[in-house]
């Protein structure tokens, strides 16, 4: 996942213990996020090939396979290019996103069957991106400014010890009044979200496996699993060749670059 599905989701001499100085659970909780995000600081851009597997409620499996290319961006959110290359009937798709960390997100979604590049309006951000049980919004970066945040506890993840984390959406056209995040204490990576519609019923569950780390720094899960509670439908993302500093720059990222993404 880019820092996207992916930094939903990372140093730790950036600042000082979280346990040090937090004093209320929502100055915790944001200093938890903060040392996430610097940990994930200087990476300059990436690219990677992704699968992408829907499963409706029977189990029946359609697969698409994509490429990602990712640009970090000083002051404000990444930038990110989401190009479809199977099955035919989605080749030549793409999507692109420019984060910010204040302001709504900018996206823009290429249909080559129409020959047009279609914008995404904020108000559509909650809506499911090509199909899957990921949204537009889940495709951004995670970036701190977009949340407040509130500390819960430390609780058990697998064979780490994560905290756990509310984040409450500053955008009111996000499709969720709320997440709770796993982090894990060892390198503040993100394990698992929970997902709160706009009824406070718990809609999705995003877990993420498999991290390996690049540049001797950067860590990057392989497997990202979105569970749809309500409709009972899943999307698998899985990750493979990531490549880091291959020279991307804002060039790349434009919405002519929609059109001629191959």
């Amino acid at each position: 996942m880019n820092k996207t599905i992916s930094s939903l989701l990372m140093g730790a001499a950036l600042i000082a213990p979280v346990t040090t100085f937090a004093e209320t659970p929502e100055e915790k909780g944001y200093a938890i996020a903060v040392e996430a995000d610097n940990r994930n600081l200087g990476w300059k851009d990436s690219t990677a090939d992704m699968t992408m597997v829907l499963r409706n409620k029977r189990g029946d499996e359609s697969v698409r396979t994509l490429r990602v290319k990712s640009l970090e961006v000083q002051d404000d959110g990444d930038k990110s290019l989401t190009i479809f290359d199977e099955p035919k009937d989605v080749r030549g798709t793409a999507l692109l996103t420019f984060t910010h960390k204040v302001e709504p997100d900018d996206q823009w979604l290429y249909l080559p069957a129409l020959k047009r590049v279609k914008r995404i309006a904020s108000r559509n951000k909650s809506g499911p991106f090509m199909g899957s049980e990921f949204a537009f919004e889940d495709m951004s970066s995670q970036e701190i400014e977009k949340y407040d945040y509130k500390y819960l506890k430390d609780e058990p993840c697998g064979e780490l010890t994560c905290f756990v984390v509310e984040r409450f959406p500053k955008d009111e056209n996000s499709g969720y009044t709320r997440q709770i995040a796993w982090i894990d204490q060892a390198e503040y990576r993100v394990q698992k979200v929970d997902y709160y519609d706009r009824k406070e019923s718990l809609l999705k569950t995003l877990t993420v496996s498999k991290y390996n780390q690049y540049l001797a720094k950067y860590w990057r899960p392989s497997e990202s699993l979105m569970v749809n509670h309500q409709t009972k439908k899943s999307t698998t993302l899985t990750w493979e060749n990531y490549q880091f500093q291959t020279g991307l720059s804002d060039s790349d990222f434009t919405k002519n670059s929609l059109k001629r993404a191959r």
